[in-house]
């Protein structure tokens, strides 16, 4: 698809999709609980098998349309690692409408265990009508259904919701596929290496750049409440820290700050950016308020203090330091005061970043020759590495926590690609990008 496309408005789903109504009430026997869960654990998940029928067409040229968001919600679904959606050549029924219930003993007889069926219609004011249901097969009962309304270029956002919708009632958890990465796109030979920030949405669709390429940019992140993105500039002079509004593609500076400034990052109400400054040969933590721009200094050490990160309350900061002689994690208040390390493996570790839940602290860890990207509690318990090699580095967690992405360079004549991998280690897979990709950063869910 094209990458010109308009960004949609992201305020909530209401209005983002021009209304949304349950049809959940539909067919759906009263009273009747259904059994259909897939519990997680940290350990081996079995995929669930679910099927997902192409959605019906509303009228004959929603073909093509209700193929896509089946397909979309398939990959969605078989990325996460926790389903195993059926190749539809097993499919025995063929769904020709979504009014009435299916033949539930077909899909028991491919050993379905969810169904998925859908409607996709185009109304006569150009709208797109999109309709689900999500059954469970084994008792023959319907676990939710919703409909959307939205502009027909935006049928892949719709097919992301209603992965969400899928996931959360099946898993139990907040689905993540309704939401967008921006990272770093490079392009061009090692020595000349071209830097753009750009933006896609999670499964590698629908990239679209953000800066030209003139300069060298760095360190996007995106703000926990609102479409916008910091990120750090290498131009003529010292670098320096902007904000990017995603929706107007207005940008901003933050500040100009003397010395060399690193690493922002928002705070999760997305009133304050938090950074580490150069000066001389150590750097130190400080905290913008972006309304008022006065800045408090956080640590003052002779050690260099870098990619600070907030836990999701607020309340804490986990940062980067090698006060310790080599680059350790350590936590502390987050309006300053005392900091305790919370690192002790082999190695040095780096890029600490909290979990939208609040559960672990991811983090890039080196040594033996090895780039690990692993995990632990924010209280240092529990350390676990997910993935090891050459080169993994800078890890960012999917919006409900379970999956992290990060970026891999394997040296050479070749360039970095992104990677993602759920939290127990399972999983990996290589995220599509049109060229080199590095330094991604995952939104909030959209909707």
């Amino acid at each position: 698809m094209s990458s010109r496309l308009p960004a949609l408005p992201l305020s909530r789903r209401q209005a983002l999709l021009g209304g949304a109504g349950s049809a959940a009430a539909l067919l759906l026997p009263g009273g009747a609980q259904a059994q259909t869960r897939l519990q997680i654990t940290e350990g081996n998940v079995a995929p669930m098998p679910i099927a997902i029928p192409n959605f019906v067409a509303g009228t004959p040229s929603d073909n093509e349309v209700g193929a896509g968001v089946a397909q979309v919600i398939t990959n969605n679904l078989k990325r996460s690692g926790l389903f195993a959606p059926i190749d539809q050549a097993a499919f025995i029924e063929r769904i020709n409408s979504i009014d009435t219930p299916p033949q539930f003993q077909s899909w028991k007889s491919i050993n379905a265990q969810a169904l998925v069926t859908g409607r996709m219609t185009r109304q006569s004011d150009g709208r797109l009508k999109a309709e689900f249901r999500l059954w469970d097969v084994a008792a023959g009962q319907q676990l939710t259904g919703q409909q959307y309304f939205t502009s027909p270029e935006y049928w892949r956002r719709i097919a992301h919701i209603i992965s969400d919708q899928i996931y959360e009632r099946l898993t139990g958890e907040k689905g993540y596929f309704d939401s967008r990465v921006v990272f770093v796109d490079e392009t061009g030979g090692k020595e000349r290496r071209v830097k753009r920030l750009a933006l896609m949405d999670q499964d590698g669709a629908n990239v679209r750049y953000l800066t030209r390429g003139a300069d060298l940019v760095l360190t996007p992140r995106f703000s926990p409440s609102t479409q916008e993105i910091t990120y750090m500039e290498f131009g003529q002079g010292d670098p320096r820290v902007y904000l990017f509004n995603i929706e107007t593609g207005q940008r901003e500076i933050v500040g100009n700050f003397p010395g060399m400034s690193f690493s922002p990052r928002f705070s999760p109400d997305g009133q304050r950016v938090i950074m580490s400054l150069q000066q001389g040969g150590n750097s130190n933590l400080f905290v913008m308020d972006l309304r008022s721009k006065s800045t408090t200094r956080l640590t003052d050490t002779p050690a260099i203090d870098t990619s600070p990160s907030y836990a999701p309350d607020g309340s804490k900061i986990c940062f980067e330091s090698d006060r310790g002689g080599k680059p350790q994690i350590y936590v502390m208040p987050a309006g300053g005061g005392g900091a305790q390390r919370i690192s002790f493996g082999e190695g040095s570790y780096s890029t600490p970043v909290w979990s939208p839940r609040g559960d672990y602290i991811a983090f890039t860890k080196q040594g033996g020759g090895q780039f690990s990207i692993g995990i632990m509690k924010p209280d240092g318990s529990g350390e676990r590495l997910l993935t090891s090699g050459y080169h993994n580095e800078g890890p960012t967690f999917a919006p409900n926590g379970r999956v992290l992405m990060f970026f891999r360079d394997p040296g050479g004549s070749g360039g970095p690609s992104l990677f993602t991998v759920d939290i127990s280690g399972r999983n990996e897979q290589k995220v599509p990008t049109p060229g080199f990709a590095s330094d991604p950063a995952w939104s909030p869910l959209l909707s």
